[in-house]
Formats: structure tokens, C-alpha cells, sequence
């Protein structure tokens, strides 16, 4: 990128810094946040992602399970559970219904179920881990990613063992990645006022870290856009970088931004589509190890998910087929989120990217270049 006159020098040497494929410093990142113009961030990492993937935008036909949304925490910024004493108002799926959810994609080609929900008392790492041998059994080629570490830790420990041989359970019974939720922010400062209750920064990179040597991939999120500074990101991606550089075990990095409605934060007002896509092209920038940047379009809305693809992003999730409340629970654009693969596809080649199918390891399964919008 060829610097303006109005672009500091110190910005500038960051430039000079991608230009030559030398790794910022967290003081870079902190500089992109407080003095850097979305063009300037825009254009960076726009360079990265072409680098890294060309023209590309991948996508994969996943649909979702959330077993409970009743949980034992109490995360301020949560709109999706109901605790424990109130579960009368929440939803507790038993291993046969969610079977049946799963045989309704019966002859549909998707390659992905991802299962995610609430921390249930009762849904434990048995019950789980017969989950996964009854879907694996039902269709052995569907790639099953499931739990955040906050999941992890908690059935873990009830059951009386150590996360190396819990995750080796949940393998042996067909687990073959993990989805990067619950991360939030890591900093204890932000955490404590935020989710004090569930499994820390450190524990959710152990779990992580466990993970990786053990052979299973993994994602990782960032919660933005609440009372957190830009020094709580930076701290935040620093921490995912250094552990990407020990283990490469991360496929994507995925910023979720912070929604407002019917949960203990609802006077904090949400980031702007401004900030959001700074945060975008800043998380693409600063890190550099991670292969991919994703933006979760059932969150953003689709036009924002397709702005978002020229600020770093290469990744728009897959056809979620009306399958989460996650976050249309929480105020998302999109209430009713689901996307056919010809929906899905001209999404992307209206951005004038070339849209590609991949599987859950982001192994190339099609490319959709040709087909006509």
C-alpha cells in the first residue's frame, strides 16, 4: 500500500510491514486501533486475504443442533439461556430428537453438524459422548464439530477427568473438531464483569492447546464491541497468536460482535458497522498465522457479511438452514438464518469473488465460479 500524505509515519512503517511480510507487534495493533482510518486497515488487510487466497470466499453446507439452552451460568451479555431453576422456559433435547433432527438431512448433501448450547446439569459427558456415537452411526461421513470449552470444562470435571482424556472420549466416539466459542474476552479484568462463573481465558486456551496436540482442529472467537478497551483485544489475539505459533491446530478466527437485546447489557450500545469492519481488517492483519477470517453472516446480516469480504474476510460460514437461536436470540440481523447454496453463491459472487465450497477442514469440495446468478 502506497502511503498518503496524511498517514503518519509510524503508520506507514506498519504498512511497510505487510508490504514485507514482517509480523506486527501488539504496540502496531494498538496504533491501527487508535489512529488508523478504516481505508487504511481496509486496504491491508484486503492485500492479506488476497495473499492468502486470492479471490476466494469459502462456505459449507452445515445446519446446527443446540441440545439446551438451559445452562448454569449466567454470562451477562446472553439472551439465549434460561438457568437452571427457571428451565421450565427453555428447551432440553433428548438424544432421539436430536437424531431426528439430524435424519431430516437424509439424502441433503451437507458435510457439517455443529453443536453447540447451554451447560445442563444433566447432560453429561456420557450423554454426549452417545450423542455423537448415534449420529456417526446413523452417517459416518458427516463431520461432527462440536462444544466450546466452556462445555468442555464443565462435563470434564463433573465426570472426574482430566481434559486430555475427556476430548479423548468424545474421539474415540466420532468428535473431529471444535468450535471456538466461548472465548469472550480473555483478560480476567473484562471476564470477571462479563461471565465470572464459567472457565477462564487460560482454561479455554489449555482446552484449545489439548485439542490441537491431540489432533482435532479448532476455531477461536472474540466477543467485541461491549465494555471492553482496545487494549482487551489486542491482549485477547495475542494470546490466540502465540498459541496458533506453538500449535497450528486454529482454522479460523471469528469476531463476534457484541448485540444488545434481552440480556444484562442491554445499555451498552453496540459497535458501529464502521468499528465492525475495522475489527476485521485489524484481526486479519495481526494475525498472521491464522489461515482464516471468518464472518458469521447469521450475526452481521448478509450485506454487512458481504462488505466484510473486502475487510480481510475469505470466510461466510455455510446455510445454517434456520438451525441456531444463538444469536438471533440476542438481536442478529438475521432472524430466520438460512441461505440456500444458490443463495449462498450469488451472495459472494455479487462482492465479485469466486464462491468455493469446502468441508470442515477447508478442504476444496467445489467451485461455484461458474454458475450463473
Amino acid at each position: 500500500m502506497k502511503p498518503t500524505p496524511r498517514t503518519s509515519p509510524k503508520l506507514q512503517a506498519i504498512a511497510q510491514k505487510i508490504a514485507n511480510q514482517i509480523r506486527i507487534t501488539d504496540q502496531d495493533c494498538m496504533r491501527l486501533f487508535e489512529e488508523a482510518s478504516l481505508g487504511f486497515v481496509g486496504t491491508l488487510a484486503n492485500k492479506i486475504r488476497e495473499r492468502k487466497h486470492g479471490n476466494r470466499v469459502y462456505f459449507n453446507r452445515n445446519f446446527h443442533i443446540e441440545p439446551t439452552n438451559v445452562c448454569v451460568f449466567s454470562c451477562q451479555f446472553c439472551a439465549y439461556s434460561r438457568l437452571y431453576a427457571n428451565r421450565e422456559k427453555g428447551w432440553e433435547y433428548s438424544i432421539e430428537q436430536m437424531l431426528e433432527l439430524v435424519k431430516k438431512y437424509d439424502g441433503n448433501p451437507v458435510t457439517e453438524v455443529h453443536i453447540v448450547g447451554g451447560v445442563h446439569p444433566k447432560m453429561n459427558l456420557k450423554f454426549f459422548k452417545d450423542l455423537i456415537a448415534a449420529i456417526k452411526s446413523h452417517r459416518p461421513e458427516l463431520h461432527i464439530k462440536a462444544f466450546t470449552a466452556v462445555e468442555f470444562d464443565y462435563m470434564f470435571r463433573k465426570a472426574g477427568l482430566s481434559v486430555e482424556d475427556g476430548l479423548k472420549s468424545l474421539i474415540e466416539a466420532g468428535l473431529e473438531s471444535i468450535p471456538g466459542g466461548g472465548a469472550e474476552i480473555f483478560h480476567p479484568e473484562i471476564r470477571e464483569k462479563i461471565c465470572k462463573d464459567k472457565v477462564d481465558g487460560d482454561g479455554w486456551l489449555s482446552i484449545h492447546e489439548t485439542a490441537h496436540r491431540l489432533g482435532i482442529p479448532s476455531n477461536a472467537t472474540m466477543l467485541y464491541g461491549h465494555i471492553e478497551s482496545y487494549a482487551h483485544r489486542v491482549d485477547h489475539m495475542s494470546r490466540l497468536r502465540s498459541l496458533q505459533d506453538r500449535s497450528g491446530g486454529f482454522n479460523t478466527f471469528i469476531p463476534l460482535k457484541f448485540r444488545n437485546k434481552d440480556n444484562d447489557m442491554s445499555h451498552v450500545t453496540e459497535s458501529t458497522l464502521i468499528e465492525d469492519m475495522r475489527m476485521y481488517a485489524i484481526a486479519r492483519i495481526y494475525l498472521d498465522n491464522f489461515p482464516h477470517l471468518k464472518a458469521y453472516w447469521p450475526m452481521l446480516g448478509r450485506q454487512n457479511a458481504q462488505l466484510a469480504l473486502s475487510f480481510g474476510v475469505d470466510d461466510i460460514d455455510g446455510t445454517i438452514d434456520d438451525s441456531t437461536k444463538i444469536y438471533s436470540m440476542a438481536g442478529s440481523e438475521e432472524q430466520s438464518p438460512t441461505l440456500t447454496i444458490t443463495e449462498l453463491v450469488n451472495l459472494i459472487k455479487q462482492t465479485g469473488r469466486t464462491p468455493i465450497e469446502r468441508d470442515s477442514l477447508y478442504n476444496v469440495l467445489e467451485d461455484f465460479s461458474t454458475l450463473a446468478n
